[in-house]
């Protein structure tokens, strides 16, 4: 006799590599975010950055924390795309 409960996997096969682009994605986009506030001058973050104390690290944290961010928001909202596509 069967079991009650649906056969539901967890994730599909496909779901990990389209969570994995989505990531990409964002990642991408905060990496191109970072480069274009580091390099134009308007905005005065390269200034802050040469005044620190550790620039390269001021640098690197800074990079860091905008594909960081980019990267999981893109994530996060991959996965409410997928499970919205699902429903």
């Amino acid at each position: 006799m069967r079991s009650k409960r649906p056969d539901q996997v967890l994730f599909k096969p496909g779901t990990l590599l389209r969570l994995a682009s989505h990531s990409a994605m964002g990642i991408a986009l905060g990496l191109a975010c970072a480069f274009v506030l580091t390099r134009v001058p308007a905005f005065g973050v390269m200034t802050l950055i040469d005044h620190s104390m550790v620039p390269r690290g001021a640098m690197l944290a800074c990079v860091g924390a905008f594909a960081t961010m980019f990267g999981i928001g893109a994530s996060l909202r991959g996965l409410l795309f997928m499970a919205i596509d699902e429903s």
